[in-house]
């Protein structure tokens, strides 16, 4: 008897759809699988033939034929054990479930039919959705993963022999349904209150997370930038559901899905080390995985020592801080990951770190200087739509600090209002900031007076700046009017903005 299941696999973050057909037939005993499956697919004969036999299911002592399709993909991973083994049971007559075809199965078997979780499961129940499948039986510890979607039935089941009964109604079925709570205060390890002084990077930092900007700090050890890096997740809004949605998506495919509820709206924070490889950085490799930049979507990357990165990984990141997308082509196929973050990066001014500190001699040479900083290339810090120098503090204003110092709660809340405008100004848009404006969303949300044109035309003859950026001053004019409660950008926001792009001026050192 031919009968047929259905289940998916990962490619790139998103699902597609195989199904197995399973023919039970009378012949020499024999177990044959077909379908362009991997070693692990192929060992799923021996896991489930035991798996059967240990959750009461007697193997069927016949001739049978299990066809994964389309042939043309390749089969990786442990993912259809269930449904392989549902579509054996189904063809040997013991479910009997004339509804079988409007189910998805997900699921790995251990050897004591328990059924194991598995990587990838959001964006598996996403196609099965799209696919119409009205039901979905997943492992059990994969629940609140699949639960996100909505309008599809999410089973989760424990081990083989319950999803069974659930098939053949000797019990009732068990909807699982999550309530996703949005109304949560998150903890974070750092606050803007205990950094002491900065108030140009503390400006900086609020300025970028109003409208998701990059920014590059650059100043002596000791002076903060790390720990202010860190606290910019504090002063982040809560991502929206559509953002939450995207960002689960590509965890889950990563297998780095966070179980806990109470984190699906927390911005996702990154921090490789500086001796990261291109392709865990930009994402990719044999069994394509999305990357850093790509887990850090609607997020923040954070690049310390950013000129001790390898001068290909950092030229890797010009795509996905101009598009917002990673593009990885391989032999086989081509995969596209969203990368829309904040990239917030610190570096030393120069080898010794002691450029401009008004308390430490530089002992540098010019050349050594210019080397340092050539490693950073004009073409990525023009993607950068911020630079801030930070100096050591001074004592006086060290202890003024301690006193008067806004906490991060304080400066989420001006930062939420101009995120609200935004979310207005770009709705249904795909876009959530200003920092992703197009250039006829520019066009259109930037006007600028005859006077306003005519200063920015200024500053580019001034400072020979590209095109590119004068578009980032822009923007960054448009979210410090949108912190200001303004509806059209002034002069002052456009100056602002311009003292925020320390290394585009001659000589700044």
């Amino acid at each position: 008897m031919l009968t047929k299941t259905y289940s998916g696999l990962i490619d790139g973050i998103n699902g597609i759809i195989i199904t197995i057909e399973a023919d039970v037939s009378k012949g020499m005993p024999n177990f044959n699988l077909i379908g362009l499956a991997d070693t692990s697919v192929k060992e799923s004969k021996d896991r489930i033939r035991t798996a059967l036999n240990n959750s009461n299911f007697k193997f069927p002592s016949a001739k049978i034929t299990l066809n994964l399709s389309p042939a043309s993909i390749k089969k990786e991973g442990a993912s259809l054990d269930l449904a392989s083994a549902v579509a054996i049971l189904n063809s040997d007559g013991i479910i009997k479930n004339s509804n079988i075809e409007k189910i998805f199965f997900i699921g790995e078997l251990q050897l004591s039919g328990e059924v194991k979780g598995v990587e990838g499961v959001l964006p598996l129940i996403i196609a099965a959705k799209e696919n119409g499948f009205e039901y979905a039986y997943i492992p059990y510890s994969n629940r609140n993963e699949a639960a996100i979607v909505n309008d599809i039935k999410i089973i989760p089941v424990n081990t083989l022999f319950e999803c069974v009964q659930f098939l053949n109604g000797e019990i009732p079925l068990k909807i699982y349904e999550r309530d996703i709570t949005r109304d949560i205060d998150f903890k974070y390890d750092y606050d803007f209150c205990e950094v002491v002084g900065q108030h140009t990077a503390k400006r900086g930092l609020e300025i970028a997370a109003a409208g998701g900007h990059n920014i590059l700090m650059i100043g002596p050890p000791g002076t903060g930038k790390t720990m202010l890096a860190k606290t910019l997740p504090s002063i982040l809004p809560e991502m929206s559901f559509e953002e939450a949605f995207e960002t689960a998506k590509i965890h889950s495919a990563a297998g780095m899905y966070n179980t806990d509820e109470m984190q699906i709206f927390k911005r996702p924070f990154r921090s490789p080390h500086h001796t990261v490889s291109n392709v865990t950085l930009i994402g990719g490799g044999v069994n394509a995985r999305p990357g850093e930049v790509s887990l850090a979507h609607n997020g923040v990357l954070f690049l310390d020592e950013f000129p001790e990165f390898k001068r290909t990984a950092l030229e890797t990141l010009r795509q996905p801080l101009e598009d917002g997308i990673v593009t990885v082509s391989r032999i086989k196929a081509v995969y596209t990951y969203p990368s829309k973050f904040i990239l917030v990066a610190t570096m030393n001014p120069c080898p010794c770190g002691n450029l401009n500190n008004p308390d430490k001699e530089c002992k540098c040479s010019h050349y050594a200087i210019e080397k340092y900083l050539s490693k950073l290339s004009g073409p990525l810090l023009d993607r950068i739509d911020m630079h801030i120098e930070e100096l050591p503090v001074e004592k006086e204003e060290l202890l003024k600090s301690k006193r008067n110092s806004e906490t991060s709660k304080d400066i989420r809340e001006r930062v939420k209002k101009a995120r609200a405008v935004q979310y207005k100004r770009f709705k249904n848009s795909g876009i959530y900031c200003n920092a992703n404006m197009t250039k006829k969303q520019l066009l259109k949300f930037c006007n600028l007076t005859e006077a306003q044109n005519e200063l920015l035309a200024n500053i580019i003859e001034k400072y020979n700046l590209s095109i590119r950026s004068r578009d980032k001053i822009v923007k960054l004019s448009r979210t410090i009017a949108d912190l200001d409660n303004c509806e059209d950008i002034k002069e002052e926001h456009i100056l602002e903005a311009v003292s925020y792009r320390v290394l585009d001026k001659n000589k700044w050192y």
